[in-house]
């Protein structure tokens, strides 16, 4: 008697659900995920509820379609090229709409988007209670009044970056610091607001006050308004500040700089000073000495630094870390201080010196210098520049 032949099983049958996001979980490619979703319109259900990270250029039609679709999206970027933006890009019918349809969403990436304004960002604070970083870079109609509506509604923000948002204030860091107090914002551990000339000392000390135990990230790039009491503050109150921002800020002084290098010794790591004129040796020496976890520096322009900030440093107590340095244009630095430089820090893997009149491949090449191996020296500026100060 012939063998009965079995009954075919149907795979759909025999996995539940969850066994089959186990298996899309373990597909790294993203090719091999869209895959998945055109075996049928099971699978491709649950292809789209797992995705997690969209990139778009769609309106308010195509946005809907997306909200339903992708149920569990996470970030949302729908950021605009400066290069290659369309026109009228995304709007705020577009936020109205993904306010309501993407309520799982943590991230949200508009830079460049400059259509859109405090109507539409206002609807984001009222629709996504649980975002947590909102880029609106040089979304230039945006005011205080709009991104305090994200402040108040979003709790859980720990995100913010508003470079090159002209209308900024004072006013939107005092609401910022205002909501940490009472509810919410309590986890800001980011803010970028490089280019941002109406933000000034009020601000940025209520900022340092309110989120002194998150802030790690602060951006001040050309906030010319920004002098010596913000550094106080920073220092006084955010022990564990790594990245600090403040070129062009050219009332900061060599007081409130080492008053940062005492606070923050054992967690800066970045720190970007170009074009504060009134910065000189015993400031940089105290950071140089006292940050012992710096990795990149930037006194780009400093015109009263000299050879004598990088002498004797730690006398050999401990050994530095620092990858990046950049000294370009700065008059009074010269070969001898290079070389000084080089015998503390074997780890440098950038050095500018583009435009220090006393500094060229030439002169160095003649007094003998060895550089690191892995170290790029930028004489010229043919070389491009890590963006780990940008």
């Amino acid at each position: 008697m012939a063998d009965a032949v079995a009954d075919p099983v149907c795979i759909n049958d025999t996995l539940t659900d969850d066994e089959l996001r186990s298996i899309l979980a373990r597909l790294e490619c993203d090719k091999d995920k869209e895959v998945f979703g055109l075996v049928c319109k099971r699978w491709l259900h649950l292809q789209s509820t797992e995705r997690k990270k969209l990139s778009a250029r769609a309106g308010s039609h195509m946005l809907s379609r997306m909200a339903a679709r992708f149920t569990r999206v996470l970030e949302l970027d729908l950021s605009q090229s400066v290069s290659r933006s369309f026109y009228p890009g995304v709007t705020d019918s577009d936020l109205a709409v993904i306010a309501e349809g993407f309520k799982c969403l943590k991230v949200l990436k508009l830079q460049n988007c400059k259509a859109i304004t405090d109507k539409g960002l206002a609807l984001i604070g009222s629709g996504l209670p649980s975002l947590q970083s909102l880029d609106a870079s040089y979304c230039r109609k945006l005011t205080d009044k709009g991104l305090s509506a994200v402040a108040e509604g979003c709790h859980d923000l720990r995100s913010l970056h508003l470079a090159g948002c002209r209308f900024v204030t004072d006013g939107l860091l005092l609401a910022l610091s205002r909501n940490y107090l009472v509810d919410g914002c309590q986890q800001i551990c980011y803010l970028d607001i490089n280019k941002c000339s109406n933000v000034g000392d009020i601000g940025i000390s209520k900022v340092a006050e309110a989120c002194s135990s998150s802030l790690k990230t602060l951006k001040l790039l050309d906030c010319y308004k920004v002098g010596d009491e913000s550094i106080f503050s920073l220092s006084k109150f955010c022990k564990n500040l790594e990245t600090l921002i403040i070129g062009g800020c050219r009332d900061v002084s060599d007081e409130s700089i080492k008053s940062l290098a005492a606070a923050c010794k054992n967690s800066l790591k970045n720190l970007r000073m170009d074009w504060c004129l009134n910065i000189s040796d015993s400031s940089l020496r105290c950071i140089l000495t006292q940050c012992k976890h710096l990795e990149a520096l930037d006194i780009g322009c400093c015109e009263e630094v000299t050879d004598a900030a990088f002498e004797d440093l730690g006398n050999g107590e401990f050994e530095f870390g620092l990858k990046v340095l950049k000294v370009s244009n700065c008059p009074k630095i010269t070969v001898s201080g290079i070389g000084t430089l080089l015998n503390q820090y074997n780890s440098l893997e950038y050095l500018d010196v583009r435009s220090c009149p006393h500094v060229t491949k030439v002169g160095c090449d003649e007094a003998g210098l060895i550089f690191p191996e892995y170290c790029k020296v930028n004489f010229t500026g043919s070389l491009s520049e890590p963006d780990v100060l940008v």
